[in-house]
């Protein structure tokens, strides 16, 4: 769901330990004094013989739980202090050096983790829960698996390390499955039997929410390794957009260094060798709470947008890379919508539209969703009136997106923060 359309929208102890004596405290410190102070009780033979405590063995801290497989413990068991690990960060560059070591950004900072609405904590959440999920989903997918059992398995996960389903927490959007020439919008819905093959290029975005704040990342899934540079050109240029992008950095240039690091690849293919092309008209974007799209948008070639990114705002950095046209268009069955941001207050002459947007409010607000989750939740025979709400501007639709048949596309995508004193790659993990 990612996608956005440019211009559109433990162990035991291994010392020996003796068995306890009742009664007996367990400091080392009186152990050490009456070892000391044994000699003066020597009887008159001259032989000290000290009365020494044997000690209790002590109680060894617990490690804390650890996450099973298929991942089923929520998160706030695992960090039951509810502090969660602090994403990958990198100092801002030239005119912006100066935030790193400010007194005045880090005490704003500071209070930001304090106050309820902004603190990271939220993020960070997210961000662990994507990390665990997909460590397992990218360790079990295998060809041979229906896209529906890969999509279930991530958001199971996705619901029960979240513990919560809905406007509190839990799937960010409809898990993105796009396969081969699809780049993006694709998940299965009811009845789709679409088996993984060996020599599919498999785009597999993941998002989490908690409390409003997605958490947006995607990798890209290959079996033949004829396709392994396409997915290195895609993963290095995501990572430039990362590298480059800070505090008051004009889009259009940074797509510029997206552009320069994707055209520098190239992938042989049966022996014919391809360019990598960046997808013109996908790009990534900003992301406000509960909502995926922000407004702002990052393209994958360099243009004229003089928006600046700004302190405090979080971006998808995602670049798409393709052995076709470098451009994709809307074709095949929907299965992506979400609620359209301040939507108008239209009149809907259907009452089963009516009924079914209580159900998208309650359910999802702003954050989107797929025909599966309408069926999660109890809805059935809904396509007439999800179209109805879609032709009066209520909620969009996002139809699948492909390049031209025959050529394959490959995502990486990593959500990032732009905090005060530098810049926090939120999503970033030992794979990825």
């Amino acid at each position: 769901m990612t996608a956005d359309i440019t211009n559109t929208l433990n162990g035991t102890n291994p010392e020996k330990v003796k068995p306890p004596q009742t009664n007996v405290e367990d400091e080392d410190d009186d152990d050490d004094a009456e070892d000391d102070a044994a000699p003066e009780n020597a009887g008159a033979n001259g032989e000290a013989k000290k009365k020494k405590k044997k000690k209790k063995p002590k109680k060894k801290k617990s490690a804390g739980s650890k996450q099973t497989e298929p991942p089923t413990i929520g998160l706030t068991k695992l960090f039951p202090d509810g502090v969660y690990p602090e994403g990958e960060l990198q100092e801002y560059k030239d005119d912006n050096a100066w935030r790193t070591t400010s007194e005045e950004k880090r005490y704003e900072e500071r209070m930001a983790m304090e106050d309820p609405e902004i603190t990271y904590q939220h993020v960070r959440r997210g961000a662990e829960v994507h990390r665990q999920v997909r460590k397992y989903a990218r360790k079990v997918i295998k060809p041979g698996m229906t896209t529906t059992e890969i999509a279930e398995l991530i958001e199971n996960g996705t619901r029960a390390l979240v513990e919560s389903d809905g406007l509190e927490g839990g799937v960010g959007f409809p898990t993105g499955l796009s396969i081969n020439n699809c780049a993006a919008h694709y998940t299965p819905n009811a009845g789709d039997t679409v088996v993984l093959q060996h020599g599919d290029v498999m785009k597999v975005d993941i998002g989490v929410h908690v409390k409003g704040r997605i958490v947006d990342s995607a990798f890209t899934l290959s079996f033949n390794p004829e396709y392994e540079k396409l997915l290195e050109a895609v993963k290095a240029a995501t990572d430039t957009g990362i590298r480059e992008a800070g505090i008051d950095v004009r889009l259009g240039e940074l797509a510029g260094y997206i552009q320069e690091t994707m055209e520098s690849y190239e992938v042989e293919v049966g022996g014919k060798t391809l360019p990598v092309k960046p997808i013109e008209n996908l790009s990534g974007h900003d992301i406000t709470k509960y909502h995926i799209h922000g407004g702002k948008s990052i393209c994958l070639v360099k243009n004229d947008d003089q928006t600046k990114m700004e302190e405090g705002e979080y971006f998808a950095i995602e670049t798409f890379g393709s052995t076709g046209r470098g451009k994709v268009i809307d074709s095949g069955e929907i299965s992506h919508y979400s609620k359209v941001l301040d939507a108008p207050h239209t009149p809907l002459r259907l009452t089963s539209a009516k009924s079914l947007l209580k159900t998208i409010n309650k359910n999802f607000g702003t954050i989107p969703f797929c025909r599966r989750y309408l069926d999660r939740v109890g809805e059935s025979k809904y396509l007439l009136a999800l179209n109805h709400l879609v032709a009066q501007g209520v909620v969009q639709e996002y139809p699948p997106l492909y390049d031209v048949r025959g050529s394959m596309t490959a995502q990486f995508e990593h959500t990032i923060l732009l905090r005060p004193t530098r810049k926090e790659v939120v999503s970033r993990g030992d794979d990825y």
